[in-house]
């Protein structure tokens, strides 16, 4: 029986960027992203919920929450409270980190990804 892969907080919060990046209904390299950000943040406003990031890691409360606290340690998440349910965005800092560091990512943990988006199409700038 074939192991699963390790995967740690680096390809969690990964996955957890690009997820939020396709919210935005973005594309992520596009040319002047960096000129247009600020009107994408204020005009789009998307986030998901902490149930939606559990579900897109495919991990446990504890393993989520760390998750989630390393990227707003980074600032490259943002989490409000509305009505006990918690919201997570992307900040500038975050589009601009997945932005760079995306093929770094794709190179080292290439299985990794590849089993994570087996049921279902990634995000269109993560696809070969």
């Amino acid at each position: 029986m074939p192991s699963r892969p390790y995967k740690d907080f680096v390809i969690y919060g990964c996955f957890v960027l690009n997820r939020l990046v396709a919210e935005l209904d973005i594309d992520l390299y596009q040319p002047d992203l960096e000129a247009k950000l600020d009107a994408i943040l204020a005009g789009r406003g998307a986030s998901v919920s902490k149930e939606e990031v559990k579900r897109e890691i495919r991990s446990n409360h504890v393993m989520t929450n760390k998750v989630i606290e390393a990227l707003v340690k980074d600032g490259l998440v943002a989490v409000t409270q509305e009505e006990g349910r918690y919201r997570i965005a992307i900040t500038r800092a975050g589009i601009l980190h997945i932005r760079r560091y995306n093929e770094f990512y794709r190179r080292i943990y290439q299985e990794q990804i590849r089993d994570h988006y087996r049921y279902r199409p990634p995000p269109f700038w993560l696809r070969d």
